[in-house]
């Protein structure tokens, strides 16, 4: 049994009231897309210096900036999570999906401390990679439980 056993439905009357009154719906539902573009952004600017050597240092600008997106999301998740759910992380309607976003954050937090501990910068962007390759594994757990969402309200 799963901890969503015995729970067919993604959100309950009341919680789905709670997420619909909630401006941090709408926080999340801007985050989301904005955190997207710029990790696609970071993505081409990371493979630019993986593939030539140049751009270092936009690159790590990138990908600083792209981690910042990430900790914002997952604290402002975290909120969302605590007014529609009653609990921080780990409600059973997205308790996987926040297991595995706490791995896309270890993987960035990974490289900040790469970062700032001097690894090479082919090491720090490597790891950044891996961030990102989970990063868009966690993305599209979100978006299929948005997709279920909203073929549950239908």
């Amino acid at each position: 049994m799963g901890h969503t056993a015995g729970r067919n439905r993604l959100y309950t009357v009341e919680e789905r009231a709670r997420r619909d009154a909630t401006h941090w719906t709408t926080v999340q539902g801007v985050l989301a897309p904005l955190q997207f573009l710029v990790f696609i952004v970071s993505l081409v600017l990371v493979l630019r210096y993986l593939a030539t050597g140049e751009g270092y240092a936009i690159a790590t600008a990138s990908i600083l900036v792209k981690t910042a997106f990430l900790y914002l999301i997952m604290v402002t998740g975290a909120i969302w999570e605590k007014t529609v759910f009653g609990q921080y992380l780990l409600a059973p309607a997205f308790f996987w999906e926040d297991v595995f976003s706490f791995g896309v954050i270890a993987l960035h937090t990974a490289y900040l401390v790469a970062l700032f501990s001097g690894w090479s910068e082919a090491s720090q962007m490597w790891i950044a990679l891996a961030a990102y390759a989970a990063y868009v594994i966690n993305a599209a757990q979100f978006l299929l439980k948005l997709r279920a969402a909203r073929l549950e309200a239908a």
